[in-house]
């Protein structure tokens, strides 16, 4: 009794291991191939002493390797759906087995779709009324044209149909995979063009303050020494303005540059009065940053507002921008909600994406996701130098 404590952690553990496992082994290709050839073959394998009764004249150990072998066959069936499909025919004809043909045309439907599925049921139900026809078809695999059809048809007709409807909903998983991968695409396409305006209404702004600084010195300069100096720095800032114009062509149409750290608390006060109330504490010294950094925290804590109203409505959010040397860190976290919401959010679950974008575009890491019952988002920025 005073080991059954200690050995109850060991048991959860083992449980908690052989699930994770098998979650894994269901995801590979691999490993349901082979559960499919040993499915296959166990049942088959009740059949062994039919088969060396009356179906033929194998005796035991030969109709098991017989199945055996037959069985493999389901380990190409990704690949060769057709072969396995030929095999369990001449299973059908030699050993009078179906099993075999239902797996096989579960297959053909599956890995080739609807009209392989199709002809596959046709050739497996002719095929199987031929053989009926010829001497020797055991009395237990139907005696009668009735009995006979009754068995044959529905087990091709069930095989292929689950076959199709599974080969189908393949078919809509990838295609959520890939408007999904679109969908972040996009999203990234998006965030790039967001930033590269902030880089030309920034550093343009800046470009066009040192050309109208450098024509202010080369006036007051007139007839000095650094006179053409000054000239040629303004000729350089209105050029590099002009090269800056030129490269980035899309600057997006929804208005003036992202906001800075100045615009935070204005988001924290949409956020309560939308019902979740925000505890926002900024570093003071963060607001020496340059603007384009100043843009990614304001980027990063929109959308953590955003994603906490639509996924965690009513929870407190709690938002933390602090300098720590030569890095920036940006914390915002949530709790989870303990219900799940009556209706599904209306989410293009791209805000994640691009808040990724936008802080890696300034040389920082990003990472978000669920820990202990609160929704975390942490991003940290090279704080560069000061505005």
């Amino acid at each position: 009794m005073r080991n059954r404590p200690a050995a109850f952690p060991a048991i959860r553990q083992a449980t908690a291991t052989a699930g994770r496992l098998g979650r894994r082994w269901s995801q590979e290709p691999r490993a349901l191939d082979v559960l499919a050839a040993l499915s296959a073959f166990a049942l088959m394998s009740l059949d062994v002493p039919g088969l060396a009764e009356s179906d033929n004249s194998l005796n035991g150990p030969l109709a098991v390797l017989a199945l055996a072998a037959g069985a493999s066959s389901l380990l190409v069936r990704r690949r060769a759906p057709w072969l396995t499909y030929a095999i369990a025919l001449l299973f059908l004809s030699w050993l009078h087995e179906l099993t075999l043909a239902q797996f096989a045309l579960y297959s053909l439907g599956r890995y080739r779709g609807r009209l392989a599925g199709t002809l596959g049921v046709v050739g497996y139900v002719t095929f199987a009324y031929v053989m009926f026809n010829l001497p020797g078809w055991p009395v237990h695999r139907g005696d009668t044209l009735g009995a006979f059809l009754s068995l044959v048809v529905p087990i091709g007709v069930l095989a292929a149909g689950v076959g199709v409807a599974a080969n189908r909903q393949d078919l809509v998983r990838a295609l959520e995979a890939q408007r999904a991968q679109t969908d972040t695409l996009h999203a990234v396409q998006q965030e790039r063009t967001r930033i590269a305006r902030d880089v030309h209404d920034f550093v343009g702004r800046e470009l066009t303050l040192l050309s109208v600084r450098s024509q202010v010195l080369a006036r007051r300069a007139t007839g000095g020494t650094f006179e053409g100096d000054f000239e040629e720095l303004s000729e350089t800032a209105r050029s590099a303005h002009r090269m800056l114009n030129e490269i980035i062509v899309q600057r997006g149409t929804d208005g003036a540059p992202t906001p800075g750290l100045d615009a935070l608390p204005e988001l924290a006060e949409r956020s309560g009065r939308a019902g979740s109330p925000v505890d926002l504490l900024v570093d003071d010294a963060a607001h020496g940053l340059s603007p384009l950094r100043q843009a990614a925290v304001h980027r990063v804590v929109q959308e953590c507002l955003t994603n906490a109203a639509k996924h965690a409505p009513g929870e407190s959010v709690e938002v933390r921008v602090a300098l720590c040397g030569t890095r920036l860190r940006i914390t915002v976290r949530n709790p989870l909600p303990r219900t799940a919401p009556p209706a599904a959010p209306v989410s293009a679950g791209t805000g994640t994406t691009g808040m990724a974008e936008r802080v890696r575009a300034v040389g920082g890491t990003f990472a978000a996701g669920p820990r202990g019952g609160v929704y975390e988002v942490h991003a940290t920025l090279p704080s560069g130098d000061r505005a």
